[in-house]
């Protein structure tokens, strides 16, 4: 199991690579998502069965306020970049907004273009 250091570690590496991102002309902000993604981490690291409920309110309340193009690109980017910091288990990466019951416009992956998202 990773401990919680490692993961803080690897959450605040990322808060300091977003800060130092040119903002875009998004309504959603990263801080946002990675705010609503924080319950989804030791699950997307290590877990099994279903995610948290704290996790999939999470992925829910980043799929509402995406509600325009930009923001879906912004929050495809945030997530790609976080996804890159925390390395998670890809299957679960893949498979959480299915089993959080909630569809997204892309597929929660490091290698993603989210510049095709509309």
């Amino acid at each position: 199991m990773i401990s919680p250091s490692v993961v803080a570690a690897a959450m605040a590496a990322l808060m300091m690579f977003l800060l130092l991102t040119p903002p875009s002309e998004a309504a959603i902000s990263c801080s946002d998502v990675i705010k609503d993604l924080r319950p989804c981490v030791s699950y997307l690291m290590n877990g099994t069965g279903k995610p948290p409920a704290a996790c999939c309110s999470g992925i829910s309340a980043i799929q509402a306020s995406a509600s325009t193009t930009a923001d879906k690109q912004a929050a495809c980017n945030c997530i790609k970049s976080a996804s890159k910091q925390i390395n998670p288990s890809p299957q679960l990466a893949q498979a959480l907004p299915a089993n959080c019951g909630i569809t997204l416009p892309f597929t929660v992956s490091p290698n993603v273009d989210c510049s095709k998202i509309t």
